[in-house]
């Protein structure tokens, strides 16, 4: 007979109701461990790469861009929470903020939406990794169960209650083999009659072995290692993004810059023409100039104004369009620092000494490019995806062939089995099978076009590794050749200023002895204008070309510093 009355359902719903409470972890330490496990595998694929970024998925910044717009008054559509963000930057309430060149690229990397989603994405890639991974791990499943019944069949009649607990566990094998065990436990009390307890207890034990299609490391782990591969392929491409996001954010400061040294131009010539006008109208008074060349003058101050008032909007443009690159509101006040242009030119003052020889650079450049690219490494991979594919897909065509074994010892209960004794585990007097299952393959079409269908998706990836390598060079070469254009454009532009200035100096000279009329007067300061403008724009274009062949080569290095932007850099040569 059964056990006897210890049975108490007041006790079972207790013990029922705390393991589940234990076996339930809240979301936010669920969340934590995502988290956890996601940046140990990035950690873990930086590691092997040699790299020593610390990759961390951390929620878009608001403070910054919630004090902004605050301190300074502008409006605001919601007003969500403030994260803490103890990195960003102090600011004034009473002007705008001043960024300098590393300042803005710290900003970027923290407040741009653009880039804060590539690290989601890497994120996302490494839970997928970690899902593969779980595959082959033992996993425990638990289940518990309280059950009322009432069997009228039967006089008396049995009324009770059946609890039941099963705990199970399986493993996958990376040769193939699938393990899986469990044991269940079932309490059944009757409420009616003698209230008889009895306890049924049952474990068992099976095995799945594949010997012919699925069996095989190669093919039952081919998922997992396609996610560790995506995973590098996700640190690849993420570290080629980051540069190239780091090469955008420089690029569109130093050309707000460059606006920005048009506007003061613009503005110094607007000034000079007034002067020009105020001179030219002293002149016609005492007689020394016709009056049609006050006009002259009057029109060239006119369009000069023009001239400020445009610039100066396509100034405030750019800014807004940098603001927004940046993940800043558009109507925050930001102010750039004008001496990071001051110092861009003085280390260019070297540029126009390098004359290293254009076909010897350049095949040392194609080679560095072709080695150190991460798209062409992502490419090249893919190509070899695409072969181990090929090697799934042609083990789906074989025969099925599995060898199947089952263990089972114990007895359950049930409500009609209440006084029987309790079961006990009797390995002896289990219930074991063993059987062989064979598939013919006899129908294999589906099979057959994926296998098809590998093969293709191989000729694609080669293709695509030669279409790209044809870019890579494309790129490199283009990059080298506007690198030379815009030093070679820096030397003829700074002539031009030199020209323009002895231009203006001498018709100033030649127009108050009148020997000049005044339009060649205004012509040499249109000159100087537009000679200034010219060198300022070849600076920034040289220093820009520089960062996009370092770009295209992937040996860009920014620093926090951003001291990669200020650095003059030679191209390697060519070993004899």
């Amino acid at each position: 007979m059964g056990g006897g009355r210890w049975w108490n359902p007041a006790v079972a719903g207790a013990l029922l109701a705390a393991a589940v409470l234990a076996g339930c972890a809240s979301p936010p330490a669920q969340l934590q461990q995502a988290d956890q496990v996601a940046h140990a595998l990035v950690r873990q694929q930086q590691q092997a790469l040699g790299q020593v970024a610390d990759f961390q998925l951390s929620p878009v910044r608001r403070a910054l861009r919630q004090r902004l717009l605050q301190q300074q008054g502008w409006p605001v559509a919601a007003a969500p929470a403030v994260d803490p963000d103890t990195a960003a930057p102090a600011e004034a309430a009473d002007g705008p903020l001043l960024l300098s060149l590393p300042l803005a690229l710290e900003i970027a990397a923290g407040y741009s939406r653009d880039y804060q989603l590539q690290k989601e994405q890497l994120f996302q890639t490494a839970l997928a990794l970690d899902l593969e991974q779980e595959r082959f791990r033992t996993s425990w499943r638990g289940l518990l169960g309280s059950l009322w019944a009432q069997d009228r069949s039967q006089r008396p009649i049995l009324q009770g209650l059946q609890h039941s607990g099963d705990l199970a566990l399986t493993r996958q094998l990376r040769q193939g083999a699938s393990l899986a065990a469990g044991l269940a436990l079932d309490l059944v009390q009757l409420l009616s009659g003698d209230r008889l307890v009895s306890r049924g207890l049952v474990a068992d034990a099976s095995i799945s072995v594949p010997l012919l299609r699925g069996a095989g490391q190669a093919v039952v782990t081919e998922p997992l290692q396609q996610a560790e591969r995506d995973l590098l392929y996700g640190l690849w491409s993420f570290d080629r993004y980051r540069r190239s996001f780091a090469v955008a954010v420089a690029s569109s400061y130093l050309q707000v810059l460059e606006r920005n040294n048009q506007v003061r131009t613009a503005h110094d010539n607007y000034q000079r023409l007034i002067d020009s006008r105020r001179r030219a109208r002293r002149l016609a008074d005492a007689g020394r100039l016709p009056e049609v060349q006050v006009d002259q003058a009057l029109q060239d101050e006119l369009r000069a104004r023009s001239r400020w008032v445009q610039a100066r909007q396509n100034s405030l443009d750019a800014l807004d369009r940098f603001k927004l690159q940046l993940g800043l509101p558009t109507d925050a006040q930001l102010a750039l620092d004008d001496a990071e242009l001051a110092r861009l030119q003085q280390s260019l003052a070297a540029a126009l000494t390098d004359r290293a020889d254009d076909g010897t650079a350049e095949k040392a450049l194609l080679r560095l490019a072709l080695r150190q690219r991460r798209d062409l490494l992502v490419a090249r991979g893919e190509v070899e995806d695409a072969r181990r594919a090929i090697g799934v897909a042609e083990d789906a065509l074989r025969a099925e062939l599995t060898l199947l074994g089952q263990a089972q010892a114990g007895e359950s209960r049930s409500l009609g089995q209440a006084s029987q004794d309790d079961a006990r585990l009797r390995p002896a007097r289990g219930q074991y099978s063993a059987l062989l299952q064979l598939d013919l393959a006899l129908e294999r079409t589906a099979e057959r076009n994926a296998l098809r269908n590998r093969w293709i998706d191989l000729q694609q990836a080669v293709r695509a590794v030669e279409a790209l390598e044809d870019n890579v060079k494309y790129e490199v070469r283009s990059a080298w050749r506007r690198l030379h254009e815009a030093r070679e454009t820096i030397a003829i532009e700074q002539q031009a200023v030199l020209v323009a200035r002895r231009r203006v100096t001498s018709t100033s000279l030649f127009l108050r002895a009148g020997r000049i009329q005044m339009r060649d007067a205004l012509e040499a300061e249109d000159a100087l204008v537009a000679a200034n403008n010219a060198l300022v724009a070849a600076q920034v274009q040289y220093a820009i070309a520089r960062m996009q062949l370092q770009r295209d080569l992937d040996v860009l290095e920014p620093d926090v510093a951003g001291q990669w932007l200020l650095t003059d850099w030679h191209p390697p040569q060519e070993q004899p």
